[in-house]
């Protein structure tokens, strides 16, 4: 059932599309200076359901940027590819991730394949491995594939209340590290994605369990894509625990996958979800360019009140 409110002659509605995490928001164009009102409900439905959508937005990057600002200050990241627009350092453009094999004098594909070493591996929320990741991330679409190249949410709430009691129990009281760079597979000889690796380290142990800083939910906070080894146990039982926990965290049920389309804006909650980018478009040769803009987070803090520490290159709120 659609859920929203009026404002001037235009009703905004939230229509949930999946049954745990995603809706989408109509009646609203995100290039208008929003009221308050309107503000509130899109908020109100990023922390209900987790991502939202909104279809035929015509953004501009200020436009993108000023949106976001109406929900908290967005991120400036110290390094992007030469794709992402100069005069828009809030701005990164998906295109760049193109170029990074090429970097390290790998093609794109190979840099991938080293990169991922299980089938959960694209799963992640975005700069986890910090101490303070982002709090949300707003993703519009510039240039899609005519079929393919679909992304994935899951809710991690909801796979945290789907654990049966003891092991959720049992879940509160573990810590995890998270690390850039968690299962790349060396190249022989010369691996300069390696060194720049070794030279730009991120690493901080997190909560298993986080507690939400406003709807309270406690959410089972793991991904595919950072996370080292749970602390304090073996690294044989943490590799048993880690499957037990990811394969809770990507369930079917928990999950919506969107079909974009030029001037679709995906807006999710970077706390509670981790996603999946496509890799079912990159031989059909189809040109996909996304821009995205973060927001400012907080230090994740557990069930038990202790927050996440820092190992390296993780002070807060320098990007």
């Amino acid at each position: 059932m659609a859920t929203g409110s009026s404002t001037g002659n235009r009703t905004v509605a939230v229509r949930p599309v999946a049954g745990h995490i995603g809706a989408e928001i109509t009646g609203v164009d995100l290039a208008e200076d929003l009221d308050e009102s309107v503000v509130a409900v899109i908020r109100e439905a990023v922390l209900r359901w987790k991502v939202v959508f909104f279809r035929d937005q015509w953004l501009d990057h200020a436009a993108h940027v000023a949106f976001a600002r109406r929900f908290g200050e967005p991120v400036v990241l110290g390094r992007r590819g030469s794709a992402s627009p100069v005069d828009f350092p809030e701005v990164e453009t998906t295109a760049d991730r193109l170029e990074l094999g090429g970097r390290f004098g790998m093609e794109h594909e190979e840099w991938l394949q080293r990169r991922r070493h299980t089938l959960l591996r694209g799963w992640h929320c975005d700069h986890g491995a910090r101490v303070d990741p982002p709090a949300a991330t707003i993703l519009r679409a510039e240039t899609v594939p005519p079929y393919g190249g679909d992304t994935t949410w899951s809710n991690l709430a909801a796979a945290y209340a789907g654990l049966s009691a003891p092991v959720r129990a049992f879940a509160d009281g573990l810590r995890a590290e998270h690390r850039l760079g968690v299962g790349y597979q060396p190249r022989p000889g010369d691996d300069s994605y390696l060194r720049h690796l070794l030279d730009h380290q991120v690493a901080s142990v997190h909560p298993l369990v986080r507690v939400h800083p406003h709807s309270g939910e406690r959410v089972l906070y793991v991904n595919g894509y950072y996370v080292e080894q749970i602390v304090d146990v073996s690294r044989p039982e943490s590799a048993a625990l880690l499957e037990m926990f990811l394969d809770q965290a990507v369930r079917p049920e928990y999950t919506v996958r969107f079909r974009w389309e030029p001037g679709s804006v995906a807006f999710w909650d970077n706390r509670a979800t981790i996603h999946l980018a496509p890799s079912d478009n990159a031989h059909l040769g189809f040109p996909r360019v996304m821009h995205r803009v973060m927001l400012h987070g907080e230090v994740p803090v557990g069930v038990d009140g202790r927050p996440s520490e820092p190992v390296t290159g993780t002070e807060v709120r320098r990007w």
